[in-house]
C-alpha cells in the first residue's frame, strides 16, 4: 500500500505538486493521468525516493520514503520515462548488475533473471548488446529491471512513449499480466492507454488531484448533455416539432436536410441523465416519419479529462445558455439553405457576435491572449 499525504514540491516560485493526497490499495492497476506539466513525473520521483518533497509524507507499506528509504525502496520497482540502461552491456549482464544492486542472493541470479526475461519476452535477446536493440525491446529491458526481485509495487512512468502501435499493444498486455501479481501504477497522458489497462484512474491537474475513481464512474462526473444522432425521413419542421414535444431537450441541431428526398440528419441535445430515445421513436411513428438511423453519444474518458483539467471552469448554466442561443440560431436558418448543411451550433454562436470587423478581430485577439 502507498499512502501519499499533503505532498508539496516547489521549484522556486513554481509549485509542481500542490497538497496532493491519495492512497494506492494492493492488487490493482492504477492510472496516473494528467496533461504534460501536471506534476505526474515529479510525484512519481518523490514516491520512489529520487527527489525529496518540499512538504508532506509518502509511506510505502508503512515505511517513510525519506526516513526509511532502504526499506521503502525494497517494495518498489520503478521504470522512469527514460529507462536507466547501460548500452554497452548485454541484456543478461545488465539484469545481473541490477540483481546485485538489489542484493538478491547470487545463487538465485541465473534462474531469477531467466524467469524475468521470459516474463517480459526478451529471452531471445539475452546476449545482445542493449545499444543494438529496438526501442520496444529496450523498454522491455527497462521493465525487466523494474521487476527484478519481484517487488510488490511497480511504478511505470510513460511506459509506451515513442513506441509503434504493435509495441504499445505488447507493452499493455505485459502490464496487464504484471497486474495479476503486483500493484501497478501507470503514469500517462495517453487516455486510451489508461482506460485500456487500469482498474482505477487518478487525474492530476496543476499538481492537484482532481479525480480518483474507476473509468466507468469517472464518465458520470462530466457535466453536460447526452447527444442523440438521428437520420429521419419527413418534413423538417414537423420532425423538429415532434422531437421538441418529448421534453428534456436543450436544443436541436439540423446538420443537413435534403429537400428532394425529405431526409434530414439531426443532433438532439438532451438534458443530463435523460434518455428519450423510446419516446422519439413513438413520436416519429405518430407523424409517419421513419427513423433511418439513431445513435447516442456517451461521454468518454477524453470528455472527463478535458472537463477536469481545463484552465477555466465554465458553469453548466453558461454552457446551457450558449447551447440555447446556438439552437435558436439554427432554427432561423432559411428554407433556401435547406438543401445544404446548416450552420453548426458553434458557428452560429460565432456569427451572432455583433460589431464591426475590427471589433471582432480585437475580441478574438484578446481571447487568444
Amino acid at each position: 500500500m502507498i499512502e501519499v499525504t499533503n505532498l508539496v514540491k516547489r521549484y522556486g516560485n513554481h509549485t509542481a505538486v500542490d497538497r496532493l493526497s491519495f492512497t494506492v490499495e494492493d492488487g490493482q492497476i492504477y492510472g496516473f493521468l494528467g496533461p504534460n506539466g501536471a506534476g505526474k513525473s515529479t510525484t512519481m520521483n518523490i514516491m520512489t525516493g529520487y527527489i525529496a518533497a518540499t512538504e508532506g509524507q509518502v509511506l510505502i507499506n508503512g515505511h517513510d520514503i525519506l526516513e526509511e528509504p532502504a526499506e521503502a525502496k525494497k517494495c518498489i520497482g520503478y521504470l522512469p520515462e527514460l529507462p536507466p540502461l547501460y548500452m554497452d552491456m548485454t541484456v543478461r549482464e545488465y539484469l545481473k548488475f541490477v540483481a546485485e544492486l538489489k542484493k538478491l542472493p547470487k545463487k538465485e541470479h541465473a534462474d531469477h533473471i531467466a524467469e524475468v526475461m521470459e516474463t517480459v519476452k526478451i529471452t531471445d535477446m539475452a546476449d545482445r548488446l542493449i545499444k543494438n536493440l529496438s526501442k520496444g525491446y529496450r523498454q522491455r529491458v527497462g521493465l525487466a529491471q523494474a521487476i527484478i526481485g519481484y517487488p510488490e509495487i511497480i511504478i511505470l512512468d510513460e511506459p509506451t512513449v515513442g513506441l509503434d502501435p504493435k509495441q504499445i499493444i505488447e507493452i499493455r498486455d505485459l502490464i496487464r499480466s504484471l497486474g495479476k501479481k503486483h500493484t501497478v501504477i501507470l503514469s500517462s497522458h495517453i487516455l486510451s492507454e489508461v482506460s485500456a489497462v487500469c482498474d482505477q484512474i487518478m487525474i492530476i491537474s496543476k499538481g492537484k488531484l482532481v479525480a480518483n475513481d474507476t473509468p466507468e464512474k469517472l464518465s458520470e462526473m462530466a457535466s453536460g448533455t447526452t447527444d442523440i444522432h438521428l437520420e429521419i425521413k419527413g418534413d423538417r419542421e414537423r420532425v423538429k416539432a415532434a422531437i421538441k414535444s418529448c421534453g428534456f431537450i436543450d436544443y436541436i441541431e439540423v446538420n443537413s436536410y435534403q429537400k428532394d428526398t425529405g431526409c434530414g440528419v439531426y443532433t438532439v441535445h438532451v438534458q443530463e441523465n435523460q434518455d428519450i430515445r423510446e419516446e422519439i421513436f413513438y413520436k416519429m411513428a405518430d407523424i409517419k416519419a421513419p427513423i433511418l438511423e439513431m445513435s447516442i453519444s456517451r461521454k468518454s474518458l477524453e470528455d472527463v479529462f478535458l472537463e477536469l483539467t481545463k484552465d477555466e471552469a465554465v458553469s453548466r448554466s453558461e454552457k446551457k445558455a450558449k447551447r440555447t442561443a446556438n439552437g435558436a440560431e439554427n432554427e432561423t436558418a432559411s428554407e433556401d439553405e435547406a438543401g445544404t448543411d446548416e450552420t453548426s451550433g458553434d458557428e452560429a454562436g460565432a456569427d451572432e457576435t455583433s460589431g464591426d470587423k475590427a471589433g471582432t478581430d480585437e475580441a478574438a485577439r484578446e481571447e487568444d491572449e
